[in-house]
C-alpha cells in the first residue's frame, strides 16, 4: 500500500470514528465531572485537550474556575505553547509550566483541587511516579479526570496490557524518560499494523523518543488502569469506555 493510500485510509477512518462517536453520545461521567469541577483550581498535564473542549466529549473548560498547564517543552510534536495557558475564552489564562509531568517540584503540595491528564500517562516512562506527584499537589479529597488509551481500540491493541508489578518496577528503578525498553515491541506492533511511513522512519522515531514523547510505554484497559490507581490509594469514583479510543477515569485523591 503506498503512502497516499495509507493517509486516505487514516482519514476515512477519522471520519468513521467521528460518526461512531456522536451516536454514542455523551460520557455518562459528565455530569459529575461536571459537578466536583466547577468553580474550582486546577492544574492539567500536557494540555490543551480535545476530549475536554469537544461537545460531544467531556467539555467541561467553561466551567473551570482557573486552569494551570504543564508540558514537557514549550515547542515540541504535539504542540507550542504560549507562556499564558488559555483554555477558555470565557475563564482569565492560567500560567504553563514546562517540566516532565512526572516532576513538578516547583509547586507546592495541595496547590490544586484538581488535576486534568489526556492521553499522557501512557507516554511516561514511569507512571507511578507521575502519579504519586500528581497526588503531591493536589488537595486531599481533591479530584482526578485522567483519559488513557484503550488498547484494543488502538494501534496498541497487539500489546498486551501493561501489569502493574512491571509499572512498580519502574517506579523500584527509577525509571526516566530516555527508556526504550519498549521500542522493539511497539516497532512491531506499527509495522504489523502498517502504521504511515517506512518501518526506517518507524524505528527512528521511537529511539529518538526523548525529543518527542510519541511512544506508548505502557498498554491499558479498563481492568490494570482502574488498579493502578486503587494501588496508589486513589478512590476510582468512574470508569467509562468512551469512543473512539478513551477510558475516562474519574478518582479522588486519598
Amino acid at each position: 500500500m503506498t503512502i497516499l493510500n495509507q493517509l486516505r485510509k487514516v482519514s476515512f477512518e477519522r471520519i468513521l470514528n467521528r460518526a461512531k462517536v456522536l451516536a454514542h453520545g455523551r460520557p455518562r461521567c459528565l455530569k459529575l465531572v461536571r459537578s466536583i469541577l466547577s468553580d474550582k483550581r486546577g492544574i492539567e498535564i500536557g494540555g490543551p485537550s480535545a476530549i475536554f473542549r469537544q461537545i460531544y466529549h467531556l467539555p467541561i473548560y467553561d466551567y473551570i474556575l482557573s486552569l494551570d498547564n504543564c508540558d514537557f517543552s514549550q515547542n515540541n510534536t504535539w504542540t507550542t505553547h504560549n507562556l499564558a495557558y488559555c483554555f477558555s475564552k470565557r475563564r482569565p489564562c492560567g500560567r504553563t509550566y514546562f517540566s516532565e509531568g512526572s516532576y513538578l517540584s516547583y509547586i507546592s503540595a495541595n496547590e490544586y483541587d484538581f488535576l486534568l491528564s489526556s492521553h499522557n500517562l501512557e507516554h511516561m516512562a514511569n507512571p507511578i511516579k507521575a502519579l504519586k506527584e500528581w497526588q503531591r499537589v493536589v488537595k486531599r479529597g481533591g479530584y482526578f479526570v485522567i483519559v488513557l488509551p484503550y488498547y484494543l481500540w488502538t494501534f496498541d491493541r497487539r500489546r498486551v496490557p501493561t501489569t502493574i508489578q512491571h509499572m512498580l518496577d519502574d517506579y523500584e528503578r527509577n525509571t526516566d524518560e530516555h527508556d526504550l525498553t519498549h521500542v522493539d515491541e511497539v516497532y512491531e506492533a506499527h509495522r504489523l499494523d502498517k502504521r504511515p511511513g517506512s518501518d526506517e522512519e518507524t524505528r527512528s522515531l521511537l529511539m529518538n523518543n526523548y525529543n518527542h514523547r510519541m511512544m506508548h510505554h505502557h498498554v491499558f484497559n479498563e481492568v490494570n488502569s482502574k488498579e493502578l490507581l486503587e494501588t496508589l490509594g486513589f478512590k476510582v469514583l468512574a470508569v467509562e469506555m468512551q469512543l473512539p479510543v478513551h477510558i475516562i477515569l474519574v478518582a479522588q485523591n486519598p
